[in-house]
């Protein structure tokens, strides 16, 4: 019979070195996802404390701007009715002095 020693010394020390890269890959796994969760509280916390009170203060300003468009939006509405009013209102003396017939000389 041959002497197998050497292959089971070998396939021992190739299915150590298996399990020593799958508790490497799982300690990547888990060291990748504590770090995920640290960005994560990172970026939560600037959030709260950075961008929270900017949009805050962003959307106010926006509804100011809204606001402000609103009103100069009926503004311009009632000051065209009015210039339209005044123009009909210059059209129509032209006209009657246009259609009445000259006076002779």
């Amino acid at each position: 019979m041959t002497d197998l020693t050497t292959t089971n010394i070998l396939l021992g020390i190739m299915a150590f070195v298996s399990l020593l890269q799958a508790f490497a890959v799982v300690g990547v796994f888990v060291a990748g996802f504590l770090l995920y969760r640290r960005v994560m509280d990172v970026v939560g916390g600037i959030e709260e404390r950075q961008v929270a009170p900017a949009m805050s203060r962003v959307n106010a300003i926006l509804d100011d701007v809204k606001d402000v468009t609103t009103i100069v939006h009926a503004e311009t509405s009632r000051i065209g009715a009015l210039l339209q009013w005044l123009f009909e209102a210059l059209r129509c003396p032209r006209r009657t002095r246009e259609s009445r017939p000259a006076r002779p000389m």
